[in-house]
């Protein structure tokens, strides 16, 4: 029998590359996010390519209501999940503390560090009943380090990081892994949602260098969890080649 996965943010970028990853390495899954329209292109992809269940639930992680109902209304033989993954995160704007938009804190919050609560509380319980499990965490670059302009989304990924040191204490007794995957520069929607849909700025983030791919994050991620039981990559910390650190980075012809 396939082991499950449940993706957090599974409708693009690297939830959907993790995905159609984990799909051709013989996981069932369970995809969430909140387009549904997205989860069930990609399931209908997934299931024409591949011999594997693909289960979809639409819901806004920022909600404890919905994201409890959406997880209670898994049949029976869907809710012992073998592997966690809590992608869905963003970034919103870029302003100094004292400028800072309230709203996109909430969102970034609710979002980041909320939003993973919410969903590791159902679904770690029947990992810790079965004495096995995997959670990984993707945190970032901005949970390693602090920069300009980014006060509180490096806030919530820091506190991603915390809490996936926390876990790690609180489930080992258990048998259950927990990891951290933490990108540098990443070209997927990150950088449109963070400038609020300018698509021209988005780009000039990329622009001078080669980013990382949400591919090469699926990749890194298939081998942690299909490493052997007694092994458990805990924290990732993965790089373009020309990005010394968050700030640094390294443009041709600039």
């Amino acid at each position: 029998m396939n082991r499950i996965a449940l993706i957090t943010g599974a409708s693009s970028g690297i939830g959907e590359a993790t995905a159609l990853k984990l799909a051709q390495n013989g996981f069932d899954l369970i995809l969430t996010g909140r387009r549904s329209d997205r989860l069930q292109i990609l399931k209908e992809k997934i299931s024409q390519e591949n011999k594997c269940r693909v289960k979809i639930i639409s819901f806004d992680i920022r909600s404890r209501e919905e994201t409890t109902a959406a997880f209670k209304s898994l049949p029976e033989e869907w809710i012992n999940i073998d592997v966690l993954i809590n992608n869905a995160g963003l970034a919103v704007g870029l302003d100094p503390i004292h400028e800072g938009n309230e709203d996109d804190w909430d969102r970034m919050i609710d979002t980041n560090v909320k939003g993973l609560l919410y969903i590791t509380r159902l679904v770690s319980p029947n990992m810790v009943k079965r004495n096995s499990g995997h959670i990984i965490n993707i945190s970032s670059i901005a949970g390693k380090e602090s920069y300009a302009l980014g006060n509180v989304y490096c806030a919530s990924k820091h506190a991603v990081q915390a809490l996936t040191q926390g876990m790690r204490i609180d489930l080992v007794k258990h048998g259950i892994k927990v990891s951290s995957v933490a990108p540098g520069a990443v070209e997927t929607e990150f950088s449109v949602v963070r400038f609020k849909g300018d698509e021209a700025k988005a780009d000039n983030v990329y622009k001078g260098f080669t980013p990382l791919y949400a591919e090469d994050i699926a990749d890194t991620i298939l081998f942690m969890v299909t490493r052997p039981p007694h092994v458990n990559i805990d924290d990732v910390l993965i790089m373009p080649t020309a990005q010394a650190f968050s700030r640094e980075t390294y443009r041709k012809n600039q």
